[in-house]
């Protein structure tokens, strides 16, 4: 059975961070189309900052999940802050007491990132939010474990359910948050929480394979 340790898994993290750096005025200039255009601005502040708390330092794939979890959910403001310091604190809980991430394992995380952000988030599937990123994605990756699909094929069918769940929502109409006031006007453009989800799901399936024994 394919797992990669967890001691050695927080270089996913720094892929997350490098990821949304990258990505910053990618993700603004989308949230511009029907939102603030503060997205990426945010998310990139956040993501720096916890790079900025990890240098230096040594750590495994939970500790780094959990500082990531912490910092977005205290020093960003805004929905997003809230919504994805949830879904790493929940990544990282479901991991900190394995020595080894299996496919069951992440089956735990990417569950409990969905489980998470649904006890404090009212979106569904069709809302145009990052919902529409994740839960398909996750469901993916646990119908691809149930099928005896081994890790990298679990992953796979992770990151192909995550990019069609984000690039549904440029024909979805907002119900939720500040982007619901445009009604139809919101059909047409990609969401920016879809999208940021969508470079955080690949970000991690990619960095996992690469890990993997």
């Amino acid at each position: 059975m394919s797992s990669f340790k967890n001691a050695e898994a927080g270089v996913i993290v720094d892929q997350l961070i490098k990821t949304i750096q990258k990505e910053r005025d990618y993700l603004s200039e989308i949230d511009g189309k029907i939102g603030d255009g503060d997205h990426g601005i945010n998310m990139n502040k956040g993501f720096t900052m916890c790079e900025k708390k990890l240098e230096g330092t040594t750590y495994n794939l939970s500790e780094g999940l959990t500082t990531l979890g912490e910092t977005l959910l205290e020093d960003i403001g805004g929905s997003m802050g809230p919504l994805y310091g949830m879904l790493f604190d929940e990544m990282a809980q479901a991991c900190e007491d394995a020595d080894d991430i299996t496919v069951d394992v992440f089956a735990d995380m990417i569950t409990g990132a969905v489980e998470g952000i649904q006890d404090i988030s009212p979106a569904q599937v069709g809302d145009k939010s990052l919902i529409d990123t994740l839960v398909p994605a996750k469901e993916a990756f646990v119908e691809a474990k149930e099928a005896g699909k081994d890790f990298a094929e679990c992953l796979d069918a992770m990151n192909a359910a995550a990019e069609k769940g984000w690039q549904s929502t440029k024909d979805l109409v907002a119900k939720i948050g500040r982007a619901s006031r445009l009604g139809e006007r919101s059909r047409g453009v990609l969401d920016a929480g879809a999208t940021s989800c969508y470079f955080i799901i690949t970000t991690i399936g990619n960095a996992a394979k690469e890990l993997l024994v």
